[in-house]
Protein backbone atom coordinates (compact mmCIF):
# COMPACT_ATOMS: atom_id res chain seq x y z
CA UNK A 1 0.00 0.00 0.00
CA UNK A 2 2.82 2.49 1.19
CA UNK A 3 4.43 1.52 -2.10
CA UNK A 4 1.76 2.28 -4.30
CA UNK A 5 1.02 5.61 -2.85
CA UNK A 6 4.92 6.44 -3.26
CA UNK A 7 4.42 5.36 -7.03
CA UNK A 8 1.21 7.94 -7.52
CA UNK A 9 3.21 10.63 -5.64
CA UNK A 10 6.12 10.22 -7.81
CA UNK A 11 4.17 9.99 -11.10
CA UNK A 12 1.90 13.29 -10.08
CA UNK A 13 5.46 15.33 -9.14
CA UNK A 14 6.89 14.23 -12.43
CA UNK A 15 3.99 15.58 -13.96
CA UNK A 16 4.12 18.41 -12.58
CA UNK A 17 7.23 19.28 -12.89
CA UNK A 18 7.14 18.86 -16.69
CA UNK A 19 3.87 20.81 -17.17
CA UNK A 20 6.39 23.91 -15.24
CA UNK A 21 9.06 23.47 -17.19
CA UNK A 22 7.12 23.40 -20.53
CA UNK A 23 5.24 26.50 -19.66
CA UNK A 24 8.60 28.27 -18.22
CA UNK A 25 10.28 27.37 -21.73
CA UNK A 26 7.26 28.53 -23.72
CA UNK A 27 7.73 31.77 -21.61
CA UNK A 28 11.60 32.26 -22.48
CA UNK A 29 10.85 31.49 -26.15
CA UNK A 30 8.04 34.66 -25.86
CA UNK A 31 10.47 36.92 -23.76
CA UNK A 32 13.45 36.38 -26.50
CA UNK A 33 11.12 36.84 -29.36
CA UNK A 34 10.15 40.30 -28.15
CA UNK A 35 13.49 41.48 -26.94
CA UNK A 36 14.54 39.67 -31.01
CA UNK A 37 17.66 38.19 -29.16
CA UNK A 38 16.09 34.92 -30.75
CA UNK A 39 16.25 35.72 -34.13
CA UNK A 40 19.74 37.47 -33.70
CA UNK A 41 21.24 34.37 -32.32
CA UNK A 42 19.53 32.08 -35.35
CA UNK A 43 21.26 34.85 -37.54
CA UNK A 44 24.74 34.33 -35.29
CA UNK A 45 24.81 30.76 -36.07
CA UNK A 46 24.00 30.61 -39.28
CA UNK A 47 26.61 32.56 -40.41
CA UNK A 48 28.66 31.10 -38.62
CA UNK A 49 28.44 27.50 -39.67
CA UNK A 50 28.53 28.42 -43.31
CA UNK A 51 31.94 30.75 -43.03
CA UNK A 52 35.48 29.50 -43.52
CA UNK A 53 38.49 30.86 -42.29
CA UNK A 54 41.34 31.81 -44.25
CA UNK A 55 43.39 29.20 -42.11
CA UNK A 56 41.04 26.60 -42.59
CA UNK A 57 40.81 27.95 -46.52
CA UNK A 58 44.95 27.69 -46.50
CA UNK A 59 44.67 24.05 -44.68
CA UNK A 60 42.52 22.80 -47.15
CA UNK A 61 44.16 23.72 -49.97
CA UNK A 62 47.69 23.05 -48.69
CA UNK A 63 48.95 26.61 -49.37
CA UNK A 64 51.05 29.05 -47.04
CA UNK A 65 50.02 32.26 -46.31
CA UNK A 66 52.96 34.20 -48.28
CA UNK A 67 51.89 31.20 -51.32
CA UNK A 68 50.84 33.84 -54.75
CA UNK A 69 47.32 33.80 -56.12
CA UNK A 70 48.85 31.71 -59.09
CA UNK A 71 50.14 29.04 -56.82
CA UNK A 72 46.82 28.99 -54.63
CA UNK A 73 45.02 28.52 -58.61
CA UNK A 74 47.19 26.20 -59.47
CA UNK A 75 46.45 23.94 -56.10
CA UNK A 76 42.50 25.15 -56.63
CA UNK A 77 42.76 23.43 -60.04
CA UNK A 78 44.66 20.03 -59.40
CA UNK A 79 42.78 19.39 -55.98
CA UNK A 80 39.22 20.08 -57.67
CA UNK A 81 40.40 17.68 -60.75
CA UNK A 82 41.77 15.03 -58.52
CA UNK A 83 38.18 14.85 -56.51
CA UNK A 84 36.36 15.33 -59.47
CA UNK A 85 37.58 12.11 -61.55
CA UNK A 86 38.21 9.61 -58.29
CA UNK A 87 37.28 11.69 -55.47
CA UNK A 88 34.22 13.08 -53.36
CA UNK A 89 31.71 15.58 -54.02
CA UNK A 90 31.84 16.57 -50.40
CA UNK A 91 35.49 17.11 -50.90
CA UNK A 92 35.31 18.73 -54.33
CA UNK A 93 32.98 21.29 -52.18
CA UNK A 94 35.38 21.92 -49.63
CA UNK A 95 38.24 22.92 -52.06
CA UNK A 96 35.76 25.16 -53.93
CA UNK A 97 34.58 26.61 -51.14
CA UNK A 98 38.41 27.62 -49.66
CA UNK A 99 39.00 28.98 -53.04
CA UNK A 100 36.05 31.15 -52.81
CA UNK A 101 37.31 32.22 -49.58
CA UNK A 102 40.80 32.99 -50.22
CA UNK A 103 39.63 34.43 -53.41
CA UNK A 104 37.47 37.58 -51.23
CA UNK A 105 40.34 38.00 -48.47
CA UNK A 106 42.72 38.13 -51.95
CA UNK A 107 39.88 40.77 -53.31
CA UNK A 108 39.61 42.63 -49.91
CA UNK A 109 43.43 43.04 -49.97
CA UNK A 110 43.46 44.31 -53.62
CA UNK A 111 41.09 46.82 -52.91
CA UNK A 112 43.53 48.12 -49.83
CA UNK A 113 41.93 49.98 -47.12
CA UNK A 114 39.14 52.13 -46.97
Amino acid sequence: MAARILANLIVIGSGVMARAFVQAYRQALANASRSGAAQEAVQTIRRASKTMTESEARQILGVAENSSWQDILQKYDTLFERNATNGSFYLQSKVHRAKECLESIEQMKAQGPS
